[in-house]
């Protein structure tokens, strides 16, 4: 999402490399140190959602006890608790790292709220932050697991624990045998896509911003997998509905930047098949703007019909002992 390095906006070679280098070359420690301020307001967000979900856990409002009625009790399920905290606050700033990203890739506005260098910047440690949430998510799923594998050795137990969450397809029960690959999916592609931009003088300019596109990949699949199996969003109410409209400015901000890239290299008129665009590029970016089309239209129906995927929710909370009930 980040703008290219090597040749401007406008088509216009950059300065020789030799000039350009520091810019080109951001250290990871310094962006680590940058996001330290990001990673505490993460965290503090982490732990509000945490005190909420509890509290609903405690007053039976939650419908995590809805759909698993054996959590009752916040203070032997708090590590669950902390693993949905985490991947909330996770998605919400992996929407703001996103965000960000189409702002910087797309057609420039007017104004803009801070410098581009500023910008870029926040995009990239929010980057990080995210990944830092992702991980959280699955360690404490993982904790989670180990905690109530009693019946085991400890080491069948931290084995149990790690397949489950770590380990593609191992996962072997409920909704969870497709939510949990769609996951470990986001986790394990959003880590290489985001470390390769401080690579990207290895590997080339040109290589990394066609792999750096690939994270709205993960961003969906992230979405994806908390639509099918975050038991907070597992009824068709406001929360569901909620997370389906912010995803509206993501479809919308993605398809602007479709259709008016930043990149004069990247645009599509009527004259570029007459200036060498090749027939494959030019029907996979042709391809790319009318799935975004069919997104931000798909996303209204949804929204506008009420028809999210979300499951009614039971008159009477059923009596079950410990994961009897698996989410099908």
């Amino acid at each position: 999402m980040l703008p290219d390095m090597t040749q401007g906006d406008d088509g216009a070679t950059a300065p020789p490399a030799r000039d350009r280098r520091p810019a080109d070359r951001v250290a990871l420690s310094a962006d680590l140190r940058a996001a330290l301020p990001d990673a505490g307001a993460a965290i503090l967000v982490t732990a509000a959602v945490f005190a909420f979900l509890y509290a609903r856990m405690e007053s039976g409002d939650s419908a995590t006890v809805a759909v698993m009625p054996f959590m009752d009790d916040p203070g032997t399920y708090w590590m669950y608790l902390l693993s949905q905290a985490f991947g909330w606050s996770g998605l919400l700033w992996a929407w703001g790292t996103v965000m960000l990203g189409l702002l910087l890739s797309g057609p420039r506005p007017a104004r803009l709220p801070a410098s581009r260098q500023v910008l870029e910047r926040w995009h990239r440690t929010t980057s990080l932050t995210t990944m830092a949430l992702m991980f959280a998510h699955a360690l404490m799923f993982a904790a989670e697991l180990v905690r109530y594998e009693v019946q085991l050795a400890w080491a069948e137990r931290l084995w149990a624990g790690f397949a489950d969450t770590f380990v593609p397809g191992w996962y072997d029960s409920g909704t969870g045998q497709i939510a949990i690959p769609i996951g470990q999916g986001a986790l394990y592609l959003a880590v290489p896509l985001g470390l390769l931009f401080y690579v990207r003088h290895r590997i080339g300019a040109n290589t990394w911003r066609r792999l750096h596109r690939f994270v709205i990949v993960v961003y969906a699949l992230s979405v994806c997998h908390t639509l099918l199996y975050g038991t907070n969003v597992w009824y068709g109410e406001w929360p569901r509905t909620v997370l389906w409209l912010l995803q509206l400015p993501v479809a919308a901000m993605l398809l602007l930047r479709l259709m008016r890239p930043a990149r004069r290299s990247e645009r599509l008129g009527p004259r570029k098949r007459r200036e060498g665009v090749s027939l494959p590029g030019w029907a996979v970016r042709a391809a790319g703007r009318a799935a975004a089309g069919a997104v931000v239209v798909g996303l209204l129906i949804v929204v506008a019909s009420g028809h999210d995927g979300g499951r009614e929710r039971p008159a009477e909370r059923p009596l079950t002992s410990p994961h009897a009930y698996e989410p099908e």
